[in-house]
């Protein structure tokens, strides 16, 4: 019979041992209900922007549109609604509307929206939430039906495809995002040409060339660590000074003929949203890098390759998938930026769409703080359909580069 003999050490080992698992199903415990409740919160979220998107509306109308034509007001012909604005607005007013543009001149989608909005002049009385609608029609039918006598009671969804087609107006259910949707995609656009090249190239000097016991390049790395952390708001401020007014015969683009304009354009949005993503483009790529192997350099010198070679053909595809991760970071921050937008000039109303990078512009997350801030509920609701369409380009860029980083990835196997 063998008896088991245990040192003093040997009993302590044991028991730190216990403890230290204790204490890691404990951590494990508090990180994944940290995780759960993160998960929880963003579900809610979703959900409260989703129920103030759809629901039931009661309507009234100051001219009933099947009063005007048998047929939808949007199908009918330009000559049939200029006709109908010709005849129901008062002369005064018509010459009003004929100075900003002329009737004719106007294509047949504003005039569907003049009519819309000078003509019919539909009026919101009350809306419901998705989950009032769908959990007490009843109650909401005899609301209607005792309080808004005169009113149309109907289901409406306020994110449809006329919201994405429509301009910027006065009234929230004339109103869309075309405008704004398409003032944010060209910064973004113009925030990645210009960003990530000139990040990357730098992540590659700092990396790769620079001496990091040179006084210069130490004091180049801090301050780059630094401006990571700057609020946006102070990105604006740099933006104003530098491209709305210093560069201002750039990016109003009277150095290439373009009169009438100033340095509030979509080229100065998109140039100052480089900056801000600018040192975190460059620290991501630099961690990117410095993850490479060094022996993958060392073999790519021992054939004799250059040093540009080694990174050119080498490192740098083995570290994309990490840069893109942090590209991927960097939109997702850049697209929701308010502050700096407001300071370079961002239109809070504007129902033109840009033509190019020398328009005035606005942007989705300008429109939102926008309809906010106004007392009807009406507006809420299409700031929640807008949340919607923001989050849906937000996604759609971050699944682009998603499937960059892949791409390398598999590429790199």
């Amino acid at each position: 019979m063998s008896v088991d003999v245990f040192s003093d050490s040997d009993i302590k080992a044991k028991e730190n041992l216990q403890q230290r698992h204790r204490w890691g199903k404990l951590w494990q415990g508090v990180f994944f209900l940290s995780t759960f409740i993160g998960v929880v919160m963003l579900v809610l979220l979703l959900l409260s922007i989703i129920n103030q998107s759809f629901g039931y509306v009661v309507w009234t109308y100051k001219v009933p549109p099947q009063s005007l034509s048998e047929k939808a007001i949007d199908e009918l012909r330009s000559e049939e609604l200029v006709d109908i604005i010709r005849k129901n607005i008062r002369p005064l007013r018509l010459r009003t509307i004929e100075k900003e543009k002329p009737l004719d001149s106007r294509t047949q989608e504003e005039l569907v929206n003049l009519v819309m909005e000078k003509v019919v002049e539909p009026k919101v009385l009350k809306t419901y939430s998705l989950y009032d609608s769908l959990f007490f029609r009843k109650e909401i039918e005899a609301e209607a039906k005792e309080e808004y006598q005169e009113g149309i009671l109907t289901f409406h969804a306020w994110l449809n495809d006329k919201f994405l087609e429509r301009s910027m107006s006065s009234q929230a259910q004339l109103a869309g995002v075309r405008s704004a949707l398409k003032g944010s995609l060209l910064m973004i656009l113009i925030m990645i040409v210009i960003a990530f090249p000139i990040g990357i190239a730098a992540a590659i000097y700092l990396e790769e060339y620079a001496d990091p016991s040179r006084r210069i390049n130490r004091i180049i790395q801090t301050n780059i660590d630094n401006l990571s952390g700057v609020p946006s708001i102070v990105y604006g401020i740099l933006g104003l000074a530098i491209f709305v007014r210093s560069l201002e015969p750039l990016t109003s683009g009277a150095m290439f003929g373009i009169q009438g304009g100033n340095g509030r354009t979509i080229l100065s949005a998109g140039l100052t949203l480089a900056l801000l993503i600018l040192p975190m483009l460059i620290i991501n790529g630099q961690e990117a890098i410095r993850a490479v192997p060094n022996s993958l350099r060392l073999a790519s010198y021992g054939v004799g390759a250059t040093k540009w070679q080694t990174v050119w053909f080498h490192v740098l595809p083995q570290a994309m998938p990490g840069i893109l991760t942090g590209t991927i970071l960097s939109i997702s921050r850049a697209i929701g930026e308010t502050a700096p937008l407001i300071l370079v000039g961002a239109s809070t109303f504007i129902s033109s769409d840009p033509e190019g990078v020398f328009s005035k512009f606005t942007a989705l997350p300008i429109q939102i703080y926008n309809w906010t801030m106004r007392p009807q509920a009406e507006f809420r609701n299409i700031a929640a359909a807008a949340i919607l369409v923001l989050l849906a380009a937000l996604l759609t860029l971050n699944a682009t580069a998603i499937l960059l980083r892949n791409y390398f990835v598999s590429k790199r196997k």
